[in-house]
């Protein structure tokens, strides 16, 4: 299987959101849902740096 590595724009409206970090996470993997062929292995400056299969 090949596996791509790629960003995904997160919305501004999570980190607003976010009380704390879990709370963050949370957040994130709710929004991914859309995504899903997309395994998240960081956030990074808005950003959802994924794994696609």
């Amino acid at each position: 299987m090949i596996v791509y590595e790629t960003k995904v724009v997160l919305p501004s409206r999570i980190f607003k959101e976010a009380q704390n970090k879990e709370h963050l996470k949370k957040l994130v993997l709710q929004y991914m849902q859309r995504y899903p062929d997309y395994a998240v292995k960081a956030v990074k400056n808005g950003f959802a740096i994924c794994e696609r299969r």
